[in-house]
Formats: structure tokens, C-alpha cells, sequence
């Protein structure tokens, strides 16, 4: 048996797709050991697996962003992407290279497990560690000559021209929009004595060992220069909740209306930006409204003036495995472990992410054909009802979503990933398709 470091940035979305594959690595006898924020040590333990905190970084796990990093309030687009990943990302690395040598140092491991954004994942190895393998948690995001950049959100472009747009926009992405992050990032490496990488940053973010996408090929552009080391393994879903109660109205859901989930996500947590715009939109239209919030109900309702239409029904959290098969379109901002979740399920998307990578979830719902993007952070409530018509209306949504489902249901993303872990540990090179 093998014994494996897993290492997160501290946040939901970064945290919760690992827990079905470490979950698969205990039940096969491996040990496991994982490194991320304080709030999230009941579920690994869980899983089986040891919880190490974060000691000598900022443990800002089920935290807001502007909570937890004030100086990025009142940034947007460009600055705050920049910002967010030299503040976020790269100044917490050091500390998480000296926490992580700590836990080794104790517990040897054979493989070190970890998502892109946790930059000492790669400094740990080469520090003398073991090798690390990557999983994917949101979209592909390396360069390409078929794709744009990523970020904005654009859609491929084929033939000559595409490829002359994707070289040049590459170009500036790399030397101007990240140029100074490439560099604020050589410069975290030289504070813990490493050489500089001379990659760029996006570039660095790809493990030369192994990289687990999770998602199938069906909801990810073509790449001609995709690397031997990258590997679909499917949809990594939340364990079946078995446990989980249902609300007294779940029966509504066989009244023969169209349900519509609505979402708002663990970031971007304004319920004014597409939360309550949603469940006004639709009061008047014959379907049946699900919102889930996240946090407490009671902000959202306050927010729609204390009463809910009489279609709408607003809880803090529901079972998606068991609510999701009744579900007839989703209305999200672009959470990927979300979008994953309604796609397995075949339920067809209306999304309106601006923030964060959800420009680039939304890019490929479009690609996909498996809904409808709109292209705004707060839509109006006019753009939602007809994107959620179109959705209900139009069979082309709902058919691509069965397909990618399809699709999906052929993989076994948790076995998958710990098979190809496994082959890792035992040889210690690049494990290539």
C-alpha cells in the first residue's frame, strides 16, 4: 500500500471534489494524509483520511473573499485577477511549502496529491519531495494554439484565423495581463531558495506527472497539444446522501410542472445578483422554483420583501443527488462542481458567471450546446425568463445534456483516479496515455 499527501487551497470548491477520490484511495488500504483549512477536518476525517492544519498560511476556509482578503474589495477585472492570484495564491505558498515539509518530514509519502492553484505542491518536489499529481477542479486553462487564453471566455475559433487570434491574444495574456504575476511568483520561489522556473505562470500550474481532469472530453474544447499526461476521468460527484431529509413540499415536485433549480454558489454569495433576480423572474410562470442558498434563507427573503412567491421554495441546502433527476433546468453562476453535478444528471443550464474562472464554465456550456450563457453578473429579470423559456422550450438544450450524461455515466471518476494514482506511486514517473 501507498502512502499519499493530499494538499488544497482552504475553500469548498477547492476541498469538496477531492473527498470521493480520497474516499476511493482509503477503501483500497492506502494512507492518507491531507493538508488544507481547520473547517473542513470532520469531512476528511470522513473519508479515513488525517487531517493536517494550516499553521504558517492564511486558513481562510468557509470564509468570503472579502473577508478574508479585504485589500481585494473593490477590485475588479484584470486588477483583480492579478491581485487575487499574487495575494491568494502565490503569497500563501511559502508557508504551505513549510507546513507541508513539516507533515512529510513525519509521513512520508509516496505521491503528493494537490489542485492547480496550490503552488507548493510543485515546490515540495522539488525541494526533494515525491512526485505530485494534479486534479482538475475547474476548466483546462493551459495554452493553446486552438484556444483563446484563459479568462475571458472565448469561444474557439477555427481555421488560420482562429489560430492568428489565439497566438496573438496567448501573447499579451502571457507578457500583459500575467507578466507581473509570472514574476511575483519567481520571486515567492526565490524567498524559499528555490531557482527561478522560467515558465509562465498558467504554464506552472500543470504537473508533469499527472493531471486528472474531472470531467469527460465532451465538455472540454479540443486541443491538438493536449499533454501525454492529462487524463479525463470523469465527474468527481458528492457521496449519495442518504441521510439527508426532505422538505415537507418535496411531493410538489410530481405536480407535473417544470422545476428550476437556482443557485448562487460559495463565492459569489450576493443573493441580489441572480438568487432573488431568478425566483422574481419566474413568479408568474408555470413552474416550480427551487433556490438553494448556501447560507441562511433569511437574507433572500428579506431580499424578495419577505414573501415568497407561491411557485418558489427557498432552503439553505438540499440533497442535489436525490433533488437533481426531477430537476428540468438549472439557473447557476458557474460553480464547476455544480455544473458537473446538473450535467450528470442531464438537467440543461442557464448560467450568468462573471467572477472568478466562471466565464470559462459558462464558454463551454455554450460550446456544449447544453444551455444558454448570459453574459452578465447580475442579469435582469427579463434575460432570465427568456433564457429559462428557452432551456424548457428548445429539445436541442435538453438532448446535449442527456449526451454529455451519457457520457459521464462511462466513467468512474473515483476509481479512475486512484488507479492512476496508484501507477504513480509504484513507478514514480509520468504516467502518459
Amino acid at each position: 500500500m501507498s502512502r499519499f499527501l493530499i494538499a488544497t487551497m482552504p475553500a469548498t470548491g477547492h476541498v469538496m471534489p477531492m473527498l470521493p477520490l480520497v474516499g476511493e484511495l482509503s477503501a483500497r488500504g492506502h494512507e492518507v494524509h491531507w493538508y488544507t483549512g481547520a473547517a473542513y477536518r470532520d469531512r476528511i476525517v470522513a473519508v479515513d483520511a488525517v487531517h493536517h492544519p494550516i499553521r504558517s498560511a492564511a486558513d481562510y476556509g468557509e470564509m468570503t473573499i472579502p473577508d478574508a482578503f479585504p485589500e481585494l474589495a473593490g477590485l475588479t477585472g484584470v486588477a483583480m485577477v492579478r491581485k487575487a492570484f499574487q495575494r491568494v495564491f502565490i503569497d500563501n505558498a511559502p508557508g504551505m511549502l513549510r507546513d507541508c515539509q513539516a507533515v512529510l518530514d513525519e509521513h512520508p509519502a509516496d505521491v503528493i496529491v494537490s489542485e492547480p492553484m496550490f503552488n507548493a505542491a510543485r515546490w515540495l518536489h522539488e525541494s526533494g519531495g515525491p512526485p505530485w499529481a494534479m486534479v482538475g477542479i475547474s476548466m483546462l486553462g493551459f495554452y493553446s494554439r486552438d484556444t483563446a487564453p484563459f479568462g475571458p471566455g472565448m469561444l474557439p475559433m477555427r481555421g488560420p484565423l482562429g489560430q492568428l487570434r489565439n497566438l496573438l491574444m496567448n501573447a499579451v495574456h502571457r507578457r500583459v495581463i500575467f507578466g507581473s504575476v509570472t514574476e511575483h511568483y519567481e520571486q515567492a520561489r526565490a524567498q524559499v531558495g528555490l531557482p527561478r522556473l522560467g515558465l509562465d505562470f498558467i504554464d506552472a500550474l500543470m504537473s508533469p506527472y499527472l493531471y486528472m481532469q474531472s470531467t469527460v472530453p465532451g465538455f472540454e474544447y479540443r486541443r491538438r497539444e493536449t499533454p501525454s499526461q492529462v487524463h479525463f476521468i470523469g465527474p468527481l460527484l458528492p457521496a449519495a446522501s442518504a441521510d439527508a431529509q426532505q422538505p415537507t413540499w418535496w411531493s410538489r415536485l410530481a405536480d407535473g410542472r417544470p422545476a428550476v433549480l437556482v443557485t448562487q454558489g460559495t463565492l459569489a454569495t450576493d443573493h441580489r445578483q441572480l438568487l432573488v433576480p431568478t425566483v422574481e423572474a419566474l413568479a408568474h410562470e408555470d413552474v416550480l422554483v427551487i433556490a438553494t442558498t448556501g447560507s441562511s434563507p433569511e437574507e433572500t427573503l428579506s431580499a424578495l420583501g419577505g414573501l415568497t412567491p407561491a411557485n418558489a421554495q427557498v432552503e439553505r441546502f438540499l440533497p442535489y443527488d436525490q433533488l437533481l433527476p426531477h430537476v428540468d433546468a438549472l439557473v447557476t453562476n458557474g460553480g464547476y462542481g455544480t455544473v458537473q453535478q446538473a450535467l450528470a444528471h442531464g438537467v440543461p443550464i442557464v448560467v450568468a458567471g462573471a467572477t472568478e474562472e466562471k466565464p470559462e464554465v459558462a464558454a463551454r456550456i455554450a460550446w456544449a450546446g447544453v444551455g444558454v450563457r448570459l453574459r452578465a453578473h447580475s442579469p435582469t429579470q427579463a434575460r432570465i425568463r427568456a433564457a429559462v423559456r428557452s432551456v424548457l422550450g428548445e429539445s436541442r438544450y435538453k438532448h446535449r445534456a442527456r449526451a454529455i450524461s451519457q457520457e459521464m455515466a462511462r466513467y468512474r471518476a473515483p476509481c479512475a483516479g486512484a488507479e492512476l494514482l496508484e501507477r504513480l506511486a509504484q513507478t514514480g514517473r509520468p504516467v502518459t496515455t
